[in-house]
């Protein structure tokens, strides 16, 4: 069980590391409260994020992905829900005054709750990344290596390991710009305009998209 060539690790672990690194919403949305609130906060969107992914994950594994790829009433239903959700966060920071910049690391407990879940929406109503994980992972299911069900489990979760090699340092790495910016109240203000009007075109996009 389980029992894969050196070549096909090879291919899915470059394609994983790949998929992470593509610019996206949940990207987007790491790095945003990175820069916005510090480290402690950017990994909670990060952990945030691999929880919406999972969900994904385990949808995909048991079929239920397939509801999104053919029922065209389920994935219109998703797809809205997600962009009302990234264009209200992105009209929520363009209203803000960049307070946020200023705000030092030590956020409360609650409000790294409210990232974390934030994170988990803005992955699990996303549902281009349902489908993606339907169309991707079967590609790698082998035959005589075990279940479907349990070889889509276990390269869908592989990808969350990976991310967990990739996103860390990118917090890190926002987290010390973010240092920087919350030293200049304009600075921030305009990062906050700048990270609002991405979200509101990441949704705008979302919304327009098809299958």
């Amino acid at each position: 069980m389980f029992e894969y060539t050196i070549i096909h690790w090879a291919t899915f672990f470059a394609a994983a590391a790949l998929l992470n690194l593509s610019p996206g919403p949940d990207i987007a949305f790491i790095l945003g409260q990175t820069l916005r609130n510090g480290r402690r906060h950017g990994f909670a969107a990060m952990i945030g994020i691999w929880t919406g992914a999972a969900l994904h994950v385990v949808m995909a594994a048991v079929g239920l992905s397939a509801i999104l790829a053919t029922s065209a009433l389920a994935f219109s239903v998703v797809k809205w829900v997600g962009a009302a959700y990234l264009i209200w966060l992105g009209i929520k920071m363009l209203l803000s005054r960049g307070d946020s910049f200023i705000s030092s690391e030590d956020g409360s407990h609650q409000r790294m709750n409210s990232i974390y879940w934030q994170g988990v929406l803005v992955s699990a109503l996303n549902p281009k990344v349902a489908i993606f994980f339907l169309a991707f992972l079967p590609q790698f299911v082998v035959e005589g290596a075990g279940p479907a069900s349990a070889q889509l489990f276990l390269h869908g979760t592989l990808i969350i390991v990976v991310a967990a090699f990739i996103e860390p340092p990118l917090v890190l790495a926002g987290s010390k710009l973010g240092a920087f910016l919350r030293q200049n109240r304009r600075v921030g203000l305009w990062m906050d305009r700048g990270l609002g009007a991405l979200f509101v075109a990441l949704g705008a996009r979302l919304a327009a998209s098809t299958r």
